[in-house]
C-alpha cells in the first residue's frame, strides 16, 4: 500500500503568525494519524518560522507512526535530529527569501556538507532520505553517499499545465526508475494535491507521498481528521502503471 505522510508545518504556520499556542501541530499529528497518515512530516527550519524546537520534542514523545523530520545540512540542525532519533531525516536545501522548499539539494556541488550530514545521521540509526529535482546526476551521486530514499520534487508537475505536465510527469517517471535501480526508496512530495496526486501515486515503484499544504488548506473546511482520510482514499483507489 502507498504510505501517505502528512506534512503538518502549515499547522505551526498559522499559529506562529500570532505567536499563540494553537492551533497545536501535536493535535494535529494525532488527528491525521486517526485519519489514516502513516507517518508525520515536520520541518525545523533554521529561522524557525513555524515547527519550533518545543514543537519537534513533543511530536517525538507522542508520534506513533513514524516520524520524518525535514532539516538543512547545518551541524546544529543535524545535531538536534540526531538527538530526537526520528524514523527518517529528509536533507532539503533552505533559502530564507523563499515561502516554501523551492527545488532540490546540489549534491554534485555540495558534496562534502552533504555527505558529513548523511554519515552523522547515518551513525546515530536515523534513515536520511535526500530532496532531489527528477534529475539522474544528481540520484546517481546521492546514491554513493548511501542514502537510505529519495524524495523527488513534485513541484514544477504541480505547477505545470498541458503538454507541460506530462513532460514533467516523465522526468519523475524517470527519475523513479533510476531511483529504483539504484537501490533506494522513492519518495515524492511538494504541490501535491486531491486533484494532480493520483499520476504521481501512479509512478512505478512509488513507496511513499508527504503531503502538507493541500491537507491543511482542506482541514481548515472539514477538520484534520477528515481531510487524511479523504486523501487516503484517493492513494487507496491508485492502480500502479
Amino acid at each position: 500500500m502507498l504510505e501517505l505522510g502528512v506534512n503538518i508545518d502549515h499547522v505551526a504556520t498559522v499559529r506562529q503568525a500570532r505567536r499563540t499556542y494553537e492551533p497545536d501541530p501535536v493535535i494535529a499529528a494525532a488527528l491525521a494519524e486517526q485519519g489514516g497518515a502513516d507517518g508525520i512530516t515536520f520541518h525545523l527550519r533554521e529561522d524557525r518560522r513555524h515547527i519550533q524546537d518545543r514543537d519537534v520534542e513533543v511530536l517525538m514523545q507522542t508520534v506513533t507512526v513514524k516520524t520524518n523530520l525535514e532539516i538543512a545540512c547545518d551541524e546544529p540542525t543535524v545535531e538536534i535530529a540526531c538527538r530526537h532519533q526520528p524514523t527518517w531525516a529528509l536533507l532539503v536545501p533552505e533559502g530564507r527569501q523563499e515561502i516554501t522548499t523551492e527545488g532540490g539539494l546540489n549534491v554534485t556541488a555540495d558534496r562534502g556538507r552533504i555527505a558529513r550530514a548523511v554519515d552523522r545521521l547515518r551513525e546515530s540509526g536515523i534513515l536520511v532520505s535526500l530532496f532531489l529535482d527528477p534529475d539522474r546526476e544528481q540520484i546517481e551521486a546521492a546514491q554513493e553517499l548511501r542514502v537510505d530514499g529519495i524524495e523527488l520534487h513534485t513541484g514544477p508537475y504541480a505547477n505545470a499545465t498541458r503538454e507541460a505536465r506530462a513532460r514533467e510527469l516523465q522526468r519523475l517517471a524517470e527519475a523513479g526508475q533510476s531511483v529504483h535501480q539504484l537501490g533506494m526508496r522513492l519518495h515524492a512530495g511538494h504541490g501535491l494535491n486531491y486533484v494532480n496526486v493520483r499520476p504521481v501515486a501512479a509512478l512505478p515503484n512509488m513507496i511513499e507521498l508527504n503531503i502538507g499544504h493541500a491537507i491543511v488548506a482542506r482541514a481548515v473546511m472539514v477538520g484534520m481528521r477528515e481531510a487524511v482520510a479523504e486523501m487516503r482514499r484517493i492513494l487507496d483507489l491508485v492502480q500502479p502503471i
